[in-house]
């Protein structure tokens, strides 16, 4: 029965993270550029993962059972504040950690790519931190555990100017303190 409800839980996670994600601002501009449509990508089913065992030694990067960092980096399609099906259950373990340790916060930086400007990038990285915060939230994060902050295109992870720099820089980042 405790699966069936977690499963229920998640499921109404996703859709009020889809919810959300779909209530987009007006952009100021349009963005100029838009990468090429290769193929749609394979949905993933999210793999089942167990509560993890602790932080590591540095306080800050939380392990799974085998103290093997887990990713606390989600990545976003172009132009879209949507989580990914394959990163739910990761999320659900961050969630898990942050209702075991209540007096853990974390901060969720959203980033996006060069394209657009300065002021769509920073609405759209709100965007995109806001649907893990609602996630978080909704498996059972208290909200004064989250912290949403948007840099837009400020900190890119890779300053190269191709598709492949542009799909590392549109991420959200989970930074524990």
């Amino acid at each position: 029965m405790q699966t069936q409800s977690r499963l229920s839980r998640l499921a109404l996670s996703v859709l009020a993270a889809l919810f959300i994600a779909g209530c987009s601002s007006t952009a100021t501009e349009p963005v100029d550029q838009q990468e090429p449509v290769e193929q749609a990508p394979e949905v993933v089913a999210p793999e089942v993962v167990e509560v993890v065992s602790d932080f590591a030694e540095d306080d800050t990067t939380p392990v799974d059972e085998s103290g093997q960092p887990i990713s606390r980096t989600f990545y976003f399609e172009y132009d879209k504040a949507i989580l990914n099906p394959s990163d739910l259950a990761t999320l659900e373990v961050h969630a898990q950690i942050l209702v075991r340790n209540s007096d853990r916060s974390v901060v969720v930086q959203g980033h996006c790519d060069e394209r657009g400007t300065r002021e769509y990038n920073l609405a759209l990285g709100e965007r995109r931190a806001a649907a893990i915060s609602s996630f978080l939230r909704s498996a059972g994060v208290g909200s004064r555990q989250i912290e949403v902050v948007s840099y837009g295109e400020e900190r890119p992870q890779n300053p190269a100017h191709n598709s492949g720099a542009w799909a590392e820089n549109r991420r959200a980042v989970l930074e524990y303190r």
